[in-house]
């Protein structure tokens, strides 16, 4: 168990403890903490170290984050590649863990965009039924499953602040499923991704990125987190990736339903369809201009909202437009 993104099981310790719960009942695993994962504050060099250490411990048999947060770029100047690449495992987290993520998808290891300790796991009232059956796939299989879309979903959370919130279930709407779009064709590949603010980070600091040939056929994956970033950005960070040559070398799209609210930004239900729609029309225009010729998968249940599927980062994907099947390997 580990933060090497943000602090909050030292500020809520309520949900993070619901979580560690959870993983003990309900998937009958042992959590092991490390130094930092309660740490109020904690320097990227000792969230690098707590990273290490899980990783080289044969005891040790999957790594899971805590939660997301906003600085994770900076603990991967601190990592030992050989330490990793010796005692591979699989690593559990999204949101700004999307940064560890691409970091071992550059060293060829497999790890899983999804479920933080005190979201998924804590959620209210108990965890999805279709995130629970993900995440236990992914940890205790090896095998490719269809993933089939949600029948229901949710984007408002709770409040941290009311510890009493956690025992009610949240309010489920009715999903109205993936959209297809793009070439009628099937493709597999490994998959590439995560949040789309963090992959922007990624692409500022050009750092960590692989040559773009690098990128040849793989699924790329994106979503977007709970700040709601407008349409505008979105265009942008995508007209970069297609600027640089990066867009065009993926051989198909998978993009998670957009969660559209937030407590700092409470939409009514019209304001929420219309962020949902105006992402996907600059999303489906930037395919259009820069690598028109794959399908993509739009509302995939695979990022900030409720339920949520893990995705194999590295792993492999088929995307079928002609059968309209999704297919992860875990």
């Amino acid at each position: 168990m580990l933060s090497p993104s943000g602090r909050s099981p030292a500020r809520f310790p309520v949900p993070f403890e619901l979580g560690l719960e959870r993983l003990r009942a309900e998937l009958g695993l042992v959590p092991v903490e490390y130094p930092t994962t309660r740490a109020p504050l904690a320097s990227p060099a000792e969230r690098a170290r707590d990273i290490h250490a899980a990783f080289g411990n044969p005891d040790i048999r999957a790594v899971m984050a805590s939660i997301g947060g906003e600085d994770e770029l900076k603990v991967l100047a601190h990592l030992d590649a050989d330490v990793l690449v010796s005692n591979p495992k699989p690593f559990f987290g999204y949101s700004d863990n999307t940064n560890l993520h691409l970091f071992l998808w550059n060293l060829g290891l497999v790890s899983y965009h999804g479920s933080a300790v005190m979201v998924q796991l804590a959620r209210p009232g108990s965890m999805h039924a279709l995130t629970r059956e993900s995440l236990h796939r992914a940890l205790f299989t090896h095998e490719r499953y269809k993933l089939t879309p949600a029948t229901e979903y949710q984007d408002e959370e709770g409040d941290w602040n009311d510890p009493a919130g956690l025992d009610a279930e949240p309010t489920m709407l009715p999903s109205d499923g993936w959209s297809w779009h793009g070439a009628q064709s099937q493709v597999t590949g490994p998959a590439w991704g995560g949040s789309l603010e963090i992959v922007d980070f990624q692409l500022r600091v050009n750092r960590y990125l692989l040559a773009e040939d690098s990128y040849e056929g793989a699924v790329l994956f994106l979503e977007t987190s709970e700040e709601l970033p407008p349409a505008s950005y979105v265009d942008r960070v995508l007209m970069c990736m297609g600027e640089r040559g990066l867009l065009s070398r993926f051989a198909a799209l998978l993009w998670g339903r957009p969660k559209a609210w937030s407590h700092q930004q409470r939409n009514s239900p019209d304001e929420k369809a219309r962020y949902i729609a105006e992402q996907r029309e600059v999303v489906l225009k930037a395919v259009a201009e820069y690598n028109p010729h794959i399908p993509v998968v739009w509302g995939i249940e695979l990022g900030h909202t409720d339920p949520q599927y893990i995705v194999p980062s590295g792993g492999e994907i088929t995307i079928d437009a002609i059968s309209r099947e999704v297919i992860v390997a875990y």
